[in-house]
């Protein structure tokens, strides 16, 4: 028999989705047919699959031990070394370099941004899996492989739920910069498009006009600086669509420089190993309750510096 305390990091969630964090090594099929057959329990009686555990909830499981497998840390196989943009005890801002994943993909290279966060949180006593039953620190946002930037990773399952709900109502501004090739006229505009991706090929395309089963993307670029060849943006995102900001600039004849994707000959025979592009710079403009992330609205923060210029 395996015990559960529910700790606030598991509260808020439905029974079900718990239990497949907790305990990852247990088929779905038998979760629900040990739930059904009384072998699960929630405070010493009959559960349903779509209770929401409250913190002090207590689930006893009368399973075989096979499914309790002592828990691997991968975290731990990724160097604990992190920019941090800033932290507190709620959530971290990390600046990501170009060329890092932020989770793992399939081909299971441990070494990815979450990973550094935990295993930098450990080593800080902050977190230790053995420690919680279904909550690991987790990203609020991503940003692809071959950029760069802040990235925005919540500490207890509370802030993810809050943090994920900003981003989602549009309500943590993400700012970057980036070099074009060109110079964009005018020096300032909102950029307005049909966004239609490619899963096979990873890539999307932006059109001008309305596309059947195409999204909306709105890009806001301002010219900060440029020569007679190339220009520094900052841009804002004011949807977030997958390689919004390189395909919109190439869409526009400004493609960055180092996109071997979306850019043409020029731009990869430039001898970069990544896009210039960087998030830079993290806005929170909440306009709706916040809870206990409240005395972060208002506030901004940035990177101390953009590893590309003109």
């Amino acid at each position: 028999m395996k015990r559960f305390q529910i700790t606030p990091n598991d509260s808020n969630q439905r029974l079900d989705k718990f239990l497949m964090k907790a305990v990852p090594l247990l088929p779905v099929g038998m979760l629900y047919k040990y739930i059904r057959e009384k072998r699960i329990k929630l405070n010493g009686g009959r559960c349903e699959i779509s209770h929401k555990l409250v913190a002090g909830d207590v689930l006893e499981l009368y399973i075989n031990d096979e499914f309790f497998a002592d828990r691997q840390a991968p975290f731990l196989a990724a160097p604990p070394e992190i920019a941090v943009v800033y932290e507190d005890e709620n959530i971290l801002l990390a600046d990501k370099p170009p060329g890092l994943l932020v989770h793992e993909d399939d081909s299971g290279e441990a070494d990815t941004l979450i990973h550094r966060i935990q295993h930098y949180l450990y080593n800080k006593g902050e977190f230790d899996s053995r420690e919680e039953n279904s909550f690991s620190p987790a990203l609020c946002n991503r940003i692809d492989r071959n950029t760069g930037g802040i990235v925005i990773a919540a500490k207890n399952f509370a802030t993810l739920q809050v943090m994920s709900e900003k981003i989602k109502q549009r309500e943590v501004r993400k700012l970057y910069i980036c070099l074009v090739c060109g110079i964009p006229s005018p020096p300032q505009a909102t950029l307005e498009g049909w966004h239609v991706k490619d899963s096979a090929t990873n890539t999307v395309q932006i059109f001008r006009k309305p596309q059947p089963g195409a999204k909306t993307a709105l890009t806001r670029y301002s010219v900060l600086q440029h020569n007679d060849e190339n220009s520094l943006l900052e841009v804002e995102l004011l949807t977030g669509r997958t390689h919004q900001i390189r395909a919109h600039m190439a869409s526009i004849g400004h493609p960055l420089l180092g996109d071997t994707k979306y850019g043409h000959k020029q731009v990869k025979a430039g001898g970069r190993k990544f896009q210039a592009l960087y998030s830079y710079k993290i806005i929170f403009d909440f306009k709706t309750p916040s809870g206990h992330l409240e005395y972060l609205n208002g506030k901004s923060f940035e990177v101390e510096k953009i590893p590309f210029g003109l």
